[in-house]
This record gives structure tokens, C-alpha cells and sequence, in this order.
């Protein structure tokens, strides 16, 4: 086929220049590769990536009590090891990330996924879309705390006469994470893959140093050690898998990141690296505990000499901040869909990269997480009972992400249950066993991160619920805007005014309050009037040939209607640009926007729809300015306000 292909080349052509450019192309798309790897790497899998440092001493606590057996570790460890097979492998790398939406992922992209494959409303897909975005919210605060303090509790090994600071330090970690949020972080970002990279490395070194002295912590591969230290433990296995799934916390984030980095980037990082360096870890502190039960107190530190003890809490420790600025950024990223999508009010995104559309900081979003993190920090004050409250919200983010996947696959992939059931049945019998498991930690703080994903979901729905009555009673009193235009065109007692004035509407059939309110106070219409609808679609980004439609009505009317995906910043200002390409005439220095600023008033409605009616009120109180948030210029907004009872 090469050769046919080159004898079609024109006469006179340099061969060896064009097999060259292939060349380089060929190089081009490696390397690229090879970049996205990394920094999967990096981002990915930051948060499963420092499961390690307690994974494996809280999963061997429960049966430690009376002195530890080989069998019990071998247990443990083969529970590790196929918990990390089936969930992570199996269900989010070799599955879930089929699922993608325009190439992105993540809970909301597959409720949306699954929302249009159903063709309609559906109230149950929409309460699985909201309980997994708010668990996934929850676990971003607890998350940031266990990991920086499980890394910086390493320096009581170091210097045992410095674990007073073991609790400032983190504190002031985590300051310093969070207030440089702000700034952006894509001027250190490059360096989180070669990082972690070497983190990952250390890890895998470290536990193979202890794996070859005692090879026989392989037999943990042999799931038969699993199944028989769940028969024979009863009550204390069920505690024991509690513990276990720490080490797969974390693994939504390969689904959250597809569309940062790609299906084979994350896979490759996953299959090359981080798989085996999580495996050959876990069973080198099997191997450390089995030859010293006294290094329970701390395996994963105390697999390494003392005098490469600081080198690796301080490695430890980058890492663990990584970690938790990759959960910052996908709590971002989450908050941002969330609102997209009609769930949160609306909040002030600020872009800190002219270059990389990810790169926001949402400053409500970051004060919230801050808040929330130093609370469970200085609450739990150690990463042990930080353990005890830890898994819980994963648990159900990962049981929402199963069921979406379920329902998407038979609607969207059109896939007959006898396809569906056999991989589904035993992934939903483990996670359900893992989530009831983690029940057992709610008297000992698991109720915490339960209750802050409750308030989440709760104020998701409250959004959603009031956005919806609101639009409903708008469209029981909405003036046609077709009949309007048509109607007013010959007026003679409206005086009309040079220049455009664009009115914001959700709906574009109708005459915007704004436009009723500018004609009733001021007797004034424009010579132009655009009516201008946002629309967000249920996919991440909009395709550009899609941006934007544009229909006039009359000479004096027109609708011009932008669409922006659920994963992008509605930018008006730079979107009017694409509106002037399909059509559209304006001068900037004679446009006016006009805004509608509604006051909504709580109706007669009693008992539990009153206690919604009111916290939508309050809600819409801290709702984001919409010429900030839509990036209209400040100068040429006009504002007019109406009062709506719900």
C-alpha cells in the first residue's frame, strides 16, 4: 500500500523529504502522547496515588488485635489487589471511559449522556445526577485533609520531638494551597507529572525491596485468600473492607479527567505505571509487616531506611498537596457543570489561563472547600480517625457512576441485559458490600461527610425545583414576541431611539420583562432590538458551526440565540464576535444590554415546599451578578427588575 501510494506522487518529488515530514509527524503525535501521559500522571491520579500511605495499616487494624497471621495479610492483601482489578480496571479504565460525552466524563457528563439517550425528563436520572456531583463535592473536602495530614505525620518519624507541629504544619499546607488558588496554577502544573512519575517510582522501589525478600506475598494474587478471609472473619471482615476501599478512593477522577487528557493516555498511565507501583507497594508493606508486626504503626514510611526518611516525607508531602489540587480543580470543574446545567446558582468563574479553558478558580467554591477542609483537619487532628469518616461519599459516587452507566448502556448503547447484567451484578454486589461496610464509620464520623453531601444534593435540588416554578409561572403570563413586534411596528406613540439594544431572555418566543419594563417607564424602543437567549446544551463544548444562530423578525426585531457546552464559561462579550459573522450589525459603542433582574417573593405554600420556597430565596440572594458572569461590559448594562411569587 506504501508504494502505490508513493508512485501516485508527482514527478520531480523529493522522496526522502516526504518520508521525512511523516516522519516527524509520527514523532509529533508520540510525543504528544507521551506529554498527555505524564500528565495524567500527575493529575488523574493524584488521589488513589497516596492511598498507600494508610490504606493498608487501617485495613490490618481490625485484625491486629490479637497478633497478625500470614493468612490475614494475604487476605488483606488480595483484597486490595482485586478491589483495585475490579473497580478500577475493569469498571472506570476499561469501561466507564467508553462513555465519554464529546470526549469529556465525569458524573454530570454521564447523566447528561443518559438524559438524552432516554429522550425526556426523568426526575429518578436527574436525582442520580445531583447525589453523585454532590458526594463527589463532599469527598473533595475530606479528601485534601487526610492526604496532606497522613504525609506531614511522617515527620513524627523523622523527629519524633516535632509531632506537636505534625497539625500546624498541615494547616499551614493547606493555607497556602488554597489562597494561592487565585494566582492559577498552570505555571506549576507542568511540573505535577515528572513529580508524581517519581512518586509512583519511589513507590514501587520501596515495596520491592521488601517483596524479594519474602516472594511469597504473591500467593495475594490468588483471589481464594480474599473470599476465605471474608468467610472466616465474619463481622470483622466487614469492618476490615471498609478500610480497604481507601485504596480505591480516587478512581472517579480517571472518568472527571477524560477530557483533559484522553482514553489512551490514562489508560497507558494506569496499565504502565501506576497499577503495578500501587501492587508491587501494597505487597512490600505486607511483606515489611509480616517480618516486623511493629511497623503496623506506619508500613508505608517505615519500608524505607532512616536516613531516606525525610527524602520521602518530603516527596510524600508534594505529593499529597498534588493530590489535593487535583481534587480542587475537579470540584471546579464539577461546581462550573453544576451551574451550567441549572443545579447551583450562578457563581464568579474567573479564568486564570489565557491558554487552557480548565484552568478557573471559583472563589465561593474555594472559601467553601477551605473551610470545610480545616474544619475536619482540626476536628479529627490525625489521620487515623480522618480514616474513620473517609470512603463513605466515594462509596455512593461510585454506585451513582455504576448505575448511570447501567442505564446508559441500555438506552444509549442500545446493549440487551444479557450483555449488562453478568459485569454489573458482581460490581454492584461489591460496591453496595463496600458501601454498607462503610456504614459501620458513621457513629465514628462517617454522619459529617453524609450530612455536607445531603446539604449539597438538598441545595442542588432546591436550585433546580425553584429555577423550574419560576419559568412555569413566566410562561403562564408571557406576551408572544412574534404578535408583539407585528403589532407595535406602525405605533405612533413610541418614540424610537438610535442604536441596539440586546434584551437577555431564557425564552426567545417571548417578550422579554425588560423590553415590556424600558416601554413602559421610558416610552423608548431602539431602532434594533436583539433578543438574546444562552443557551447551554447537554454536551461539554459547543461546536462552533452550532455557536450561535441568528433570525431577524422584522427591521426593528431579531433573535439572536448563543450556545455554549456544559463545561464552558457563557463569555458574551467574546461570543457576539461569532454573532457578527452570521449576520448581525452592531456598533459596541451604541448597544445597550438590558438585564431583568427578578425578585422573587415566597408564596402561601406550607410545611416542606415552604422550607424549599425559602431557601431558593436565599439562595438566589448570593446568585452570582449576571453581567459579571455572562462578561457583558459593565457600562452598557441596564438593569430592570420584576417580582415573581413562587
Amino acid at each position: 500500500m506504501a508504494a502505490s501510494k508513493l508512485s501516485d506522487l508527482p514527478a520531480g518529488t523529493d522522496i526522502a523529504s516526504f518520508e521525512d515530514e511523516g516522519q516527524e509527524v509520527q514523532d509529533h503525535r508520540k510525543s504528544s502522547l507521551a506529554m498527555l501521559t505524564i500528565g495524567a500522571v500527575g493529575v488523574v491520579y493524584g488521589d488513589i496515588g497516596t492511598s498507600p500511605l494508610y490504606a493498608m495499616r487501617e485495613a490490618l487494624r481490625p485484625v491486629a488485635v490479637d497478633g497478625l497471621t500470614r493468612f490475614e495479610v494475604l487476605g488483606v492483601l488480595s483484597l486490595l489487589i482485586w478491589s483495585l482489578t475490579l473497580i478500577v480496571t475493569l469498571k472506570y479504565v476499561l469501561y466507564l471511559l467508553r462513555a465519554d460525552n464529546r470526549g469529556e466524563g465525569g458524573v454530570l457528563a454521564l447523566y447528561t449522556l443518559s438524559r438524552l439517550a432516554i429522550g425526556r425528563r426523568s426526575l429518578g436520572v436527574l436525582a442520580l445526577g445531583i447525589a453523585g456531583a454532590s458526594l463527589f463535592l463532599g469527598d473533595a473536602v475530606i479528601t485534601p485533609a487526610i492526604s496532606v495530614l497522613s504525609a506531614v505525620e511522617g515527620i513524627g518519624l523523622v523527629a519524633p520531638s516535632f509531632e506537636a507541629f505534625v497539625l500546624p504544619a498541615t494547616v499551614g499546607i493547606l493555607l497556602g494551597l488554597f489562597l494561592v488558588q487565585r494566582h492559577g496554577t498552570h505555571a506549576i502544573s507542568a511540573a505535577f507529572g515528572p513529580i508524581m512519575a517519581v512518586w509512583f517510582t519511589t513507590m514501587a522501589g520501596t515495596g520491592l525491596m521488601h517483596l524479594v525478600g519474602d516472594p511469597e506475598v504473591l500467593w495475594a494474587f490468588d483471589p481464594f485468600y480474599a473470599i476465605l478471609f471474608l468467610a472466616r472473619h465474619g463481622f470483622v471482615a466487614f469492618i476490615v473492607l471498609g478500610a480497604v476501599f481507601l485504596a480505591v478512593t480516587g478512581a472517579e477522577a480517571l472518568y472527571a479527567d477524560l477530557g483533559h487528557f484522553g482514553r489512551t493516555p490514562i489508560r497507558l498511565a494506569w496499565f504502565v505505571l501506576i497499577f503495578p507501583a500501587l501492587v508491587i507497594n501494597y505487597l512490600g508493606q505486607g511483606a515489611l509487616v509480616l517480618s516486623d508486626p511493629k511497623t503496623l504503626e506506619n508500613p508505608f514510611f517505615l519500608m524505607v531506611p532512616s536516613w531516606a526518611l525525610p527524602a520521602l516525607v518530603a516527596l510524600a508531602t508534594m505529593a499529597t498537596v498534588i493530590a489535593a489540587q487535583a481534587v480542587i480543580t475537579g470540584a471546579y470543574s464539577m461546581a462550573r457543570a453544576a451551574v451550567a446545567l441549572g443545579l447551583l446558582p450562578r457563581m464568579a468563574i474567573v479564568h486564570t489561563s489565557e491558554r487552557q479553558s480548565g484552568q478557573i478558580y471559583i472563589p465561593t467554591v474555594n472559601w467553601l472547600l477551605l473551610g470545610g477542609v480545616l474544619s475536619f483537619v482540626l476536628v479529627f487532628r490525625s489521620s487515623e480517625a480522618l480514616a474513620s469518616a473517609y470512603g463513605i461519599a466515594v462509596t455512593g459516587a461510585m454506585i451513582v457512576d455504576t448505575t448511570l452507566g447501567i442505564i446508559y448502556s441500555r438506552r444509549g448503547w442500545k446493549l440487551a441485559w444479557w450483555m449488562i447484567l453478568p459485569g454489573a451484578i458482581p460490581l454492584v454486589a461489591l460496591e453496595g458490600t463496600f458501601l454498607l461496610s462503610n456504614l459501620t464509620k458513621v457513629p465514628e464520623g462517617g454522619y459529617i461527610p453524609l450530612t455536607l453531601s445531603f446539604a449539597i444534593g438538598m441545595t442542588m435540588w432546591t436550585w433546580w425545583r425553584g429555577t423550574q416554578l419560576v419559568l412555569l409561572r413566566e410562561s403562564k403570563e408571557k406576551v408572544d414576541m412574534d404578535g408583539f413586534a407585528h403589532s407595535i411596528a406602525d405605533s405612533a406613540t413610541v418614540k424610537r431611539v438610535d442604536g441596539t439594544a440586546f434584551f437577555l431572555t431564557s425564552d426567545p418566543t417571548a417578550v422579554p420583562q425588560a423590553l415590556l419594563h424600558n416601554l413602559k417607564h421610558n416610552k423608548v424602543l431602539h431602532e434594533r432590538n436583539v433578543i438574546l437567549t444562552v443557551e447551554t446544551l447537554r454536551i461539554p463544548l459547543a461546536p462552533e458551526d452550532e455557536r450561535v444562530e441568528y433570525t431577524p423578525i422584522d427591521e426593528h426585531f431579531s433573535r439572536l440565540r448563543l450556545r455554549f457546552g456544559f463545561m464552558e464559561t457563557p463569555n458574551l462579550s467574546r461570543a457576539l464576535v461569532h454573532a457578527r459573522r452570521a449576520g448581525l450589525r452592531f456598533d459596541v459603542m451604541s448597544t445597550s444590554f438590558f438585564l431583568g433582574r427578578r425578585k422573587i417573593i415566597m408564596g402561601t405554600r406550607a410545611g416542606l415546599a415552604r422550607f424549599l420556597d425559602r431557601l431558593y430565596v436565599t439562595l438566589g440572594r448570593f446568585s452570582a451578578d449576571p453581567s459579571e458572569f455572562y462578561h457583558l461590559p459593565r457600562d452598557r448594562v441596564v438593569e430592570l427588575g420584576s417580582r415573581i411569587t413562587v
